[in-house]
């Protein structure tokens, strides 16, 4: 799976968990530039990304996120 198809895949479940459908990210997206993204959300994205592309993150990978470039390297990384 190339980058832009993880990207593509990634907008549909950011769209689908924050229930707004104008939502873009790209590598430099953090949960300061969507609204709602907090903790109790983190949560359900990634148990909605883990879902989405039938991996599994470590806890370990879950808080060394720093933007949505991290989380697809890590996506990319188990597919």
């Amino acid at each position: 799976m190339t980058r832009e198809e993880v990207f593509e895949k990634l907008i549909e479940v950011f769209r689908d968990v924050f229930e707004d459908d104008d939502i873009t990210v790209d590598d430099s997206t953090t949960a300061d530039d969507i609204d709602g993204w907090d903790s109790l959300e983190h949560i359900n994205l990634m148990n909605a990304i883990e879902q989405e592309f039938d991996i599994k993150f470590t806890m370990g990978q879950i808080v060394s996120m720093k933007n949505v470039g991290e989380m697809v390297d890590i996506i990319i990384s188990k597919l």
